[in-house]
């Protein structure tokens, strides 16, 4: 990933509205859910939804489907996966052992998280 995607995944993440509504998104998986059931569940007027929305969906963090009249919003959770990875990656880079304590004391399931770079010694 680069540097420059990063920092607008972030900078798109950096209201609360739009943090609400991909953490909500992400709940719901691959089903994802119309504008007006986000409107409702979030209690945000749908004119200013779109607004954000429209954010999300620029910056690659949504996909929308147009679903006869309604518009289905999904989280793009590789992408975020790949934000993961990429700021993760470089975790403890000589001492990769350390970073298996890090891991331990996270919330974050092992699954999501970039594999250990293991060093030459450790390999052996």
């Amino acid at each position: 990933m680069e540097k420059k995607i990063a920092t607008g995944l972030f900078e798109s993440l950096s209201s609360g509205v739009r943090l609400d509504v991909y953490r909500l998104l992400i709940r719901k998986g691959t089903e994802g859910m119309v504008a007006g059931d986000i409107a409702s569940v979030l209690d945000i007027p749908p004119t200013n939804l779109s607004f954000h929305l429209k954010a999300l969906v620029q910056a690659g963090l949504l996909t929308v489907e147009q679903e006869g009249r309604y518009q289905r919003y999904r989280a793009n959770i590789p992408l975020m996966l790949d934000l993961i990875a990429w700021l993760t990656e470089e975790c403890c880079a000589d001492h990769p052992e350390q970073c298996a304590g890090f891991r331990s004391a996270s919330t974050c399931y092992d699954a999501v998280l970039p594999p250990l770079k293991l060093s030459k010694e450790d390999k052996t």
